[in-house]
């Protein structure tokens, strides 16, 4: 979960940066997410690049230019406390930048954490009205589909080509409570969401294959969704294939602490060269795969080091 918005501003102009000096963090975040959407859009132009948080990166064109839309958590709801609505000073804050991304025709996603209806229904109907796609998520852990609404917002039985014609989408990362692979495939056949956003491995560790893609993508009306998989580049997690046993006692030069909020997760110096090798790799698993994009997360990270 982000800080409060003071406090950020706070760490920007009190944070010591002598430990890295020189180093520009918020531009070094930009060039490694134009690296990714190089290596990927080189193999498949119509790959999708779309980056989580960190909205402070789009007041560059270049940037801009690199990717196909923005992912935001917590505009309307969740910011503080899940199910319970944003500051107001902040949503205004996030949705002129958010308004600035799609006055440039990206596509903007965003996740609000509510799970009482009244307040699903008002983050539906705020992000329509501003014309961004959205997601109230019943649990900040995305293990579940919601069952409030019946029915995604905006249902539709278009085939679904780009991000441009998406009007809803399901972030479902943590298969946990799905009992085999077939299961979570079936539930997320029997809904019409034109998006899914899932990781690459269930939680037996077995990558999803080309033909299990083609199966999630067919909405339960005929239509076909988009599925795009979620990637942290800004942490590291000790339970992706990358990581060492060794790395607890003898961790790599580019491993940092551990983030107190979400076990297992490591911050990274994410310009560093090895660290950016792992996740080429880890984008090349996701091209091999069959995705139609990627969805970057801790995007934001360049605000652990400011």
């Amino acid at each position: 979960m982000k800080a409060p918005l003071f406090l950020l501003l706070i760490c920007l102009f009190s944070c010591d940066k002598e430990t890295f000096p020189g180093i520009d963090f918020r531009q070094e975040m930009r060039d490694f997410v134009g690296e990714i959407g190089d290596y990927a859009k080189n193999a498949d132009p119509d790959f999708a690049i779309v980056p989580q948080n960190g909205i402070e990166l789009t007041s560059s064109s270049a940037y801009l230019a690199v990717i196909d839309g923005v992912g935001q958590e917590d505009l309307f709801f969740g910011y503080n406390k899940d199910d319970k609505a944003t500051p107001e000073e902040t949503s205004a804050y996030l949705t002129e930048l958010l308004d600035a991304v799609k006055a440039n025709g990206k596509a903007v996603l965003v996740t609000d954490y509510c799970s009482t209806p009244g307040n699903v229904d008002e983050s539906y109907q705020k992000n329509q009205a501003r014309g961004y796609i959205s997601f109230a998520a019943d649990r900040r852990e995305l293990d579940q589909i919601p069952d409030y609404p019946e029915n995604p917002n905006q249902e539709n039985a278009d085939s679904i080509g780009s991000l441009s014609q998406v009007k809803n989408f399901l972030y479902l990362l943590d298969p946990e409570p799905f009992s085999s692979k077939q299961t979570f495939i079936q539930a997320i056949s029997s809904t019409n969401y034109d998006l899914l956003i899932t990781d690459l491995f269930f939680k037996d560790g077995t990558a999803f294959t080309a033909l299990e893609l083609e199966q999630l993508r067919q909405k339960a009306n005929g239509g076909k969704r988009l599925v795009i998989c979620y990637m942290s580049i800004g942490e590291a997690e000790d339970y992706r294939y990358y990581w060492q046993s060794s790395w607890k006692n003898d961790p790599p030069e580019w491993l940092e602490k551990e983030n107190p909020n979400w076990e297992g997760n490591y911050k990274v110096q994410y310009w560093h060269p090895e660290w950016q090798d792992l996740i080429k790799d880890y984008v090349q698993k996701i091209l091999d795969a069959g995705f139609d994009g990627v969805y970057l997360d801790i995007i934001d990270g360049f605000e652990y080091f400011e």
